[in-house]
């Protein structure tokens, strides 16, 4: 068990949060949730001792292992894959450190020796004889090829090194785990294998994550990060949203029923405390006023953005949206797309899925004409009006690198439709309003702003143009859920033609009604397989088979 205690958290002079006491054990699986910016690293990092608290204390039950996923993934660049892995049983690396070294050492006597043979007991009791296989299992699990598995970090892609770093935090086997987004980074087949072993597990789990659908398959129990400090509620995410709603809606009738017996007891002492004969009774119910104070409701960090993706009626399209023949895209010796032919309907909403590196995101630029394919052609259909979404907000931003200090409002006032004069500043500033850009955050240059207020702009900049094809490039990254939500719900009203990318299957399985699925050619160096489904994601789990329907 680790008991966090009247733990006290401030940065300047505003406190992140304060006083905060709760208990995570028992083999619970905690979901550690709540909006951007309100402390949820911050509080993992204090449970893992990389943060000392402004006040309070963490106890970790005696003989328990914390593991935890770490997030410097540079950190190892000159060690052997496998190697970062072992290192996630710190004992057991530690044994078998110790005990090469007393092997490798011409001078070691026999007093070391004996010692070196205790360390190789421990050593086998850890289950270091087959550690390498059990990492190289994980790693495999989560997608890293085999061939990298003896290498360097330093040959490792930057957001792999993250999954190698996820591997090194479940190899030990820790009593208590800690995990700060580790869906990131992954795909859908990699994220479901992770579900599966963890639900296998038996440590105590504290994970922070904006996948929806992962948290309800993974946590028993959702740590609600709010109000200045954190509530646990029983049960999945679903639970939870049901439970902490109506907790809130029960606080708002106590405090009304309060407000009225107040304000029905403070008109009797107005009328009666001159009266010598009822003026016990006045006395009496003011005793009872002090009483019937309505609980404070404190402020809650959780805000939900206002998105709405509107298409001017004249540019509505009807039948085929666009039709590809032949597209083929590859990069030297390496093809990623090849002979890809499709043919979409106006107001389709398609969800390209796959694995990392397949080449999702080069298929959604060659369809949004960003990207110049190798052969074959994509042809729109000609009222067509394209809104593009990047995979990272900062490519977006580039084109601004030479406007010194451009502010959000006027990033934003470059997409205004010129054919739209009602467009005009009033609206791009509302538009900000309407996306959590209030005041002075309007003013904000685009270099200091973070991965989730980038997506927020690139929101900003769709809700603008008014386009009748959008094609998305995982707009979930760096979104926290209540924008994720309110994006969930602007899109599935969005009635033009969609086309995205994601790993996020609560995303996927509630707007897709078509799958365009990429899997790893038959051999080496083959360009990728298209597997075209109709139907929702539910659909695509039925007929991709029995493998991914149990899933």
């Amino acid at each position: 068990m680790i008991v966090a205690s009247n733990i006290a958290m401030q940065f300047g002079a505003q406190p992140l949060f304060s006083d905060v006491s709760v208990k995570f054990g028992g083999g619970n699986r905690y979901g550690l949730i709540g909006a951007n910016g309100c402390g949820k690293s911050t509080f993992m990092k204090i449970l893992g001792g990389e943060l000392e608290p402004s006040a309070g204390t963490v106890a970790i039950d005696a003989n328990e292992r914390v593991g935890r996923l770490r997030q410097d993934q540079f950190a190892y660049e000159d060690e052997r894959v496998l190697d970062v892995v072992l290192q996630g049983h710190a004992e057991m690396w530690a044994a078998m450190r110790e005990r090469d070294a007393i092997y490798a050492d011409p001078d070691a006597d026999e007093k070391a020796f004996m010692h070196a043979a205790e360390l190789e007991a421990k050593y086998a009791e850890y289950g270091g004889y087959t550690s390498e296989s059990r990492a190289g299992e994980l790693l495999l699990g989560l997608g890293v090829a085999i061939e990298q598995h003896n290498g360097p970090m330093s040959a490792v892609a930057p957001g792999w090194k993250l999954r190698v770093l996820l591997a090194q935090a479940l190899f030990g086997d820790p009593d208590i785990l800690l995990l700060d987004e580790p869906t990131n980074n992954l795909d859908i087949n990699s994220i479901r294998w992770l579900e599966e072993v963890l639900e296998a597990r038996t440590s105590t789990m504290v994970i922070i994550s904006h996948d929806r659908h992962f948290l309800s398959a993974v946590c028993t129990h959702m740590a609600d990060v709010d109000y200045g400090g954190i509530k646990v509620y029983p049960g999945s995410y679903d639970d939870y949203m049901e439970a902490s709603t109506l907790a809130k809606q029960q606080l708002q009738k106590d405090n009304a029923k309060a407000k009225d017996r107040i304000s029905d007891l403070e008109d009797f002492v107005r009328r009666f405390r001159a009266h010598k004969a009822k003026a016990r009774q006045a006395t009496s119910r003011m005793k009872m006023i002090e009483k019937l104070k309505p609980e404070d409701v404190k402020p809650s960090s959780r805000q939900y953005p206002y998105i709405r993706f509107q298409i001017d009626p004249k540019e509505k399209l009807h039948r085929l949206a666009v039709e590809v023949q032949g597209l083929a895209k590859g990069y030297g010796e390496k093809k990623l797309i090849d002979k890809f032919n499709i043919s979409i309907e106006a107001g389709e909403k398609i969800a390209i899925i796959g694995p990392n590196g397949i080449g999702k995101t080069t298929l959604l630029r060659c369809l949004a004409n960003n990207l110049e394919v190798n052969a074959g052609t994509v042809k729109w259909s000609e009222k067509a009006r394209l809104g593009y979404w990047p995979q990272d907000p900062v490519d977006e931003f580039r084109g601004a690198e030479n406007v010194k200090d451009e502010s959000l409002a006027d990033w934003l006032g470059r997409w205004r439709r010129k054919d739209r004069p009602e467009q005009d500043d009033l609206i791009v500033r509302a538009t900000l309003g309407q996306l959590l850009f209030s005041g002075d955050d309007q003013k904000k240059s685009l270099k200091v702003i973070s991965g989730g207020e980038g997506q927020r702009m690139l929101i900003g900049k769709l809700v603008l143009q008014m386009p009748n094809v959008m094609l998305l490039d995982e707009p979930t990254n760096h979104l926290d859920m209540e924008s994720i939500e309110s994006l969930n719900t602007a899109l599935d009203k969005y009635t033009g033609t969609l086309i995205f990318v994601s790993h996020d299957r609560e995303f996927v399985s509630s707007l897709a009604t078509r799958i365009i699925e990429l899997r790893p050619g038959k051999k080496p160096g083959a360009a990728a397989q298209v597997m075209d489904f109709q139907g929702n994601y539910e659909d695509y789990l039925a007929e991709a088979g029995s493998e991914l329907a149990a899933a």
